[in-house]
């Protein structure tokens, strides 16, 4: 009976993934590095504007007319949506006339392909 040789590993064949995260993380990690108004988001004054919103709609998806009364990411979960996007322009993020109310739905799916230019939506 012949004798078997071993096989050749492949690994060297795999082309090196060093330096390339994937994933959510590694999304969130590269918006942090290339976008810094993203800490916005974070601070008192952000929660206090967005709540500010939510009270001023009345907690109602003005897209849509549902009640926000979700939580966390449940679909009717309320969203502070800005209608026209910053681009890290503070007058526009800091605008409270710039926020509007949404459900989470709404804002992951039809505002999402909106600013993708996925989709066309007449100005209302």
């Amino acid at each position: 009976m012949p004798k078997l040789k071993s096989i050749r590993p492949l690994v060297a064949s795999i082309k090196p993934l060093v330096g390339r995260m994937q994933g959510e993380k590694a999304r969130d990690q590269y918006r942090r590095n290339t976008q810094p108004w993203r800490a916005w988001y974070k601070t008192e004054r952000w929660e206090r504007l967005r709540r500010q919103a939510f009270e001023r709609d009345l907690y109602t998806c003005r897209r849509s007319g549902e009640m926000c009364a979700g939580t966390g990411n449940d679909p009717n979960a309320p969203v502070a949506n800005h209608k026209t996007p910053h681009h890290g322009d503070p007058a526009l993020f800091w605008d409270i006339d710039n926020i509007e109310t949404v459900t989470k739905r709404i804002h992951d799916s039809l505002i999402q392909a909106e600013e993708r230019g996925r989709l066309f939506v007449e100005p209302r």
